[in-house]
């Protein structure tokens, strides 16, 4: 006869094991959505239930669903699956032991969510005067919390990165800070979002010209051209010499974006004179000049700046005229300098019959060949022309150099095919510092040189 023992249980009972957890509690990450499976592993789990719980909330019974949740289920032996996870599924899921101790064990559930994006305005538009201060603001929400960042895009040169806050704030904007601004979200999860507001910015007109000076001559067709940036409505209007002009059968305004023309056909000797483009808004007017002459344009030099010889120098440039240029006049002088100060020499003057190539329908190039000159010197240059419309203006000054004998070879030689050696052998660089010494060039007009 079997004896019952105070446990239940009976004398000659096998004795029973221990139910034994083989999975572990785990922090589980998973994006809002997607599905996840949480695992709950039991050795010798003999007669007793395992019970799946969040909080004080009951879900499962062995095999037995007790929620009402449909995403929920048991799949495998025991393990817990939710399909399409939400963010309130987010927390501590328990897979307990219906024993007498009731042990447990935890797996914790982080939802992560993609970055999504709120900009103020909602329109994405924001409007402000020149000179004020402008705030753009982007919201965003996700898990983890997201990093916003600000560029202004660019066609040409693509977005430049500004700021990484929620907030950018542009202080005394003008002109130049309209366009459009683009805030992107980013925290891991997914790809980043991004949204674009444009600001515009309301300013009086500003106007540039493409010259204020225009070379024209009789019997030619002239255009005028003034751009005007930031208010493409304003009101466009030209006047020659304070006189509003009309369109004519010769005169003719053309607006094309912000780019207004004023073309005359056939230019007559009373088309000559000084010529203003005046644009207005509700903010104000500015005015921009153009000269239209008959004069030559200044010189511009295209020759070397170092002579290939010892003691000549031929200096080529080019001139703006339409009319054949009637006399020039070309002044050099020696210039003494060192590291320390320039001292110049006194103006040799020579008056040029022009004996001049047209490199175009409306440009002269030019070359005179000035002899005589020092070895190892510093040269000035400048050039003015006259044709039948009078004398242009001075050009800008043109500096060259003269060699000396065989000291400048080498350094010749490399400048012609293009290579660094002087600057990047020390040899070479050596020489380089005596050839800069006995001409008494500063380094830094020769460095430029090359």
């Amino acid at each position: 006869m079997l004896k019952s023992l105070p446990n239940g249980s009976f004398e000659n009972d096998p004795p029973t094991v221990a139910p034994k957890f083989l999975s572990r509690g785990h922090l589980y990450k998973v994006i809002v959505g997607e599905t996840i499976e949480l695992p709950c592993k039991v050795q010798n789990l003999g007669s007793f239930v395992l019970l799946w719980r969040k909080g004080s909330s009951v879900l499962t019974a062995g095999h037995l669903k007790i929620t009402r949740d449909p995403r929920f289920k048991i799949v495998g032996d025991y393990n817990l699956q939710i399909n399409g996870v939400k963010t309130q599924d987010a927390g501590d899921y328990i897979c307990q032991l219906g024993d007498q101790e009731n042990r447990d064990q935890v797996h914790t559930v982080e939802i992560l969510v993609p970055p999504t994006l709120r900009a103020l305005p909602h329109n994405g538009q924001v409007t402000a005067r020149k000179g004020s201060t402008v705030t753009l603001e982007c919201k965003a929400s996700g898990n983890p919390v997201p990093t916003i960042y600000w560029f202004k895009k660019d066609v040409f040169s693509g977005p430049t990165h500004l700021s990484d806050s929620s907030t950018l704030i542009l202080e005394n904007v003008d002109r130049h800070h309209a366009g459009i601004y683009q805030c992107s979200a980013d925290n891991g999860v997914k790809e980043r979002v991004s949204m674009d507001i444009q600001l515009t910015i309301l300013s009086p007109p500003e106007i540039t010209v493409e010259k204020s000076w225009v070379h024209a001559a009789e019997g030619y067709d002239v255009e005028l051209v003034c751009i005007v940036h930031g208010d493409v409505n304003s009101e466009m209007m030209w006047y020659q010499n304070s006189f509003l002009l009309d369109p004519t059968d010769r005169r003719s305004m053309y607006p094309r974006d912000d780019r207004y023309s004023l073309i005359i056909r056939n230019f007559q000797s009373s088309d000559f004179g000084n010529y203003s483009c005046v644009a207005d808004n509700a903010l104000g007017r500015t005015k921009k000049y153009i000269e239209v002459s008959g004069r030559p344009g200044p010189a511009d030099f295209i020759s070397p700046a170092l002579s290939g010889t010892l003691d000549h120098y031929n200096l080529t440039w080019t001139i703006e005229s339409i009319p054949p240029l009637e006399e020039v006049k070309l002044l050099y002088r020696r210039l003494l300098m060192n590291e320390t100060y320039q001292h110049p020499g006194k103006w040799h003057e020579f008056h040029i019959k022009p004996i001049a190539i047209r490199s175009d329908s409306t440009h002269y190039l030019m070359s005179y060949v000035i002899k005589n000159l020092e070895h190892n010197a510093v040269y000035e240059a400048i050039v003015q022309a006259r044709n039948k419309y009078g004398w242009n203006e001075i050009s800008d000054i043109h500096q060259f150099y003269t060699r000396n004998h065989d000291l400048l070879f080498d350094l010749d030689m490399e400048y012609k095919m293009g290579t660094s050696t002087a600057t990047t052998n020390n040899a070479s660089f050596g020489k380089l510092i005596s050839i800069v010494s006995i001409l008494c060039i500063p380094m830094k007009v020769l460095l430029n040189l090359m």
